[in-house]
């Protein structure tokens, strides 16, 4: 009798060992990540929407966030930045019903997983801060993705960390309320002990036919002696719930670096003549992009051309991620987040977006790198000056031309210089500077077309003398080649914010660069020509509004 009751409460506690163990699997798979950040519901019409959101309290908080931190002096006065705490990516750029919204990952303060922080601009230079749009759950944090618009909705794609590829579909006018598509992951991690002959990353999404299509970011241990390289993974869906893996989407690249990965893809036409550009992000070293012909029947991409958007480290106040939406005239709408250059902490930012760029091919369909014409709508007074001789070797300080939120237009003959420097951001002792230089055939030779060699130019951004503060990293030059014919002029389109500089060269290269003057007084400009005499044939100068002065 003692032995059969014995062999009962063995049994009865193997069933609760049991169910136990089952019990505490399920609440770990099913672990409630639930934001912290407040969520609201918003009406279906863009009135009651507006009204909403005049007494939205997180609205209420970007307001009071961002007057509290106006006072940080290396703060941007007209590039893009999180009204509180840090931001990363940009994601899912796109256009809808009459307005451009710029999603990115926002770390809210009282719970900074990353979230979907969300503005939308009519413009792309004058944004509104609106609610944070995608919370995490079922995923831990909500990663980077893309958006792709139909004419009743627009459909986002992103990782959602711990759980795999996420969906979610918004269709009210402003993009407030964000309907996840079966609440889970529509392209989930395989189960554990199982393997999958893709990699799940960051996702882009487009559609061609009655299908969806998907590219998922990745490598593959396929390089040199068995090291990765950069691979896009794709899969198509009839409902976005459902997806078929197809094959790796990207051919004949010979432009991504060993070590390269394929982070955060734009995959999107550009021109008029059927050319497509594939632009990413490589952990190794920033924003890249890959140009070449989308084989729709077998739904392959054939590399032709590429390069970068960041051309140094990638940490350290360098170019990261890109987001990119058409602009509906055959170009390509591109906006970045730049990497700081100061420590995180003591409630400063750390990253901010570039002015989108207008990327568009030429003739002979190489990448033109445009600002967006909308900053002109920034401008105020004017300074112009023309035809302001450079005796060689001797530094020139325009005078009236100053200041630390400005836009330069500069047309530079060259003469027989090969070597001009301008300075901004300069103290009136030279102590702190930053430096433009470029070198006319300074850049490599292309010998690429069979018979044919191309001498590039370069142009180079160099930050290591624009801070006396020991909190600053500099970083290596930012150096990056430029063509630029014999019977050119040189012109610069150079746009200086606080700590940010971006300069446009002829419309065919773009550097970007973080700096961090010290000085309140580094704010006069100086121009350089070494060995020979070189001209500025045509200045403007404008001092930029500041999108964010609350009074």
């Amino acid at each position: 009798m003692r032995a059969k009751k014995n062999f009962v409460l063995s049994k009865m506690k193997i069933c609760f060992i049991f169910f136990l163990v089952v019990g505490l699997h399920c609440s770990i798979g099913q672990k409630d990540f639930t934001s912290k950040v407040p969520e609201y519901t918003f009406g279906t019409t863009l009135n009651e929407q507006e009204r909403q959101l005049e007494n939205n309290p997180l609205i209420k908080r970007f307001e009071k966030s961002r007057q509290l931190l106006a006072s940080d002096k290396h703060r941007p006065y007209y590039h893009y930045i999180n009204p509180e705490g840090r931001l990363n990516d940009p994601n899912g750029l796109c256009y809808w019903q009459g307005n451009w919204h710029l999603f990115y990952q926002a770390y809210p303060p009282e719970d900074p997983r990353q979230h979907w922080g969300h503005a939308v601009s009519k413009d792309l230079i004058h944004w509104r801060d609106l609610p944070y749009a995608i919370y995490p759950n079922p995923e831990e944090k909500v990663f980077s993705g893309s958006t792709w618009v139909e004419k009743d909705r627009v459909i986002a794609m992103y990782h959602g960390v711990g759980v795999g590829t996420m969906a979610a579909t918004s269709n009210d006018p402003l993009l407030l309320n964000w309907e996840k598509v079966t609440g889970n992951a529509v392209i989930p991690f395989p189960e554990k002990g199982t393997s999958l002959p893709y990699n799940i990353f960051d996702p882009n999404i487009w559609k061609k036919g009655d299908f969806y299509y998907t590219i998922l970011a990745g490598t593959r241990p396929v390089g040199p002696g068995g090291k990765k390289v950069r691979a896009n993974f794709l899969l198509k869906s009839k409902d976005l719930t459902q997806w078929e893996y197809l094959h790796p989407f990207v051919e004949n690249d010979m432009y991504s670096m060993v070590g390269d990965d394929g982070a955060c893809p734009y995959f999107w036409p550009i021109g008029d003549k059927g050319k497509y550009i594939l632009l990413h992000f490589s952990h190794m070293n920033g924003g890249k992009y890959l140009l070449g012909d989308y084989d729709k029947i077998n739904d392959k991409f054939f590399v032709t051309d590429g390069g970068f958007f960041n051309h140094g480290p990638v940490s350290n106040g360098g170019v990261h991620a890109p987001s990119a939406f058409p602009d509906g005239n055959g170009g390509v709408v591109a906006i970045f987040n730049m990497n700081s250059g100061i420590p995180i902490g003591n409630g400063n930012f750390t990253q901010m977006m570039t002015l989108p760029r207008l990327l568009s091919l030429d003739e002979n369909d190489k990448l033109i790198m445009q600002p967006i014409q909308s900053v002109s709508t920034l401008r105020q007074s004017k300074k112009e000056m023309k035809e302001v001789s450079l005796p060689a070797n001797k530094e020139i300080v325009l005078e009236g031309i100053e200041g630390k939120a400005m836009e330069m237009k500069m047309t530079v003959d060259l003469k027989k210089s090969n070597n001009v420097e301008i300075n901004v951001l300069r103290s009136p002792d030279k102590e702190e500077y930053t430096r433009i230089v470029f070198l006319k055939n300074g850049g490599y030779n292309d010998r690429s077309v069979p018979g044919k060699n191309t001498q590039y130019s370069s142009i180079t951004i160099d930050n290591s003398m624009g801070s006396l503060s020991s909190n600053f990293h500099p970083r290596t030059p930012e150096t990056a080649d430029v063509l630029i014919k014999e019977d050119e002029t040189i012109d610069l389109n150079i746009f200086i914010d606080r700590s940010i500089i971006e300069v446009y060269v002829n419309n065919r290269q773009c550097l970007s660069l973080r700096t961090y003057p010290d000085r309140e007084d580094s704010q006069t400009v100086s121009v350089l020509s070494r060995g020979n005499d070189a001209l500025i044939k045509h200045l403007e100068a404008w001092q930029m509004k500041n999108l964010y002065d609350m009074k």
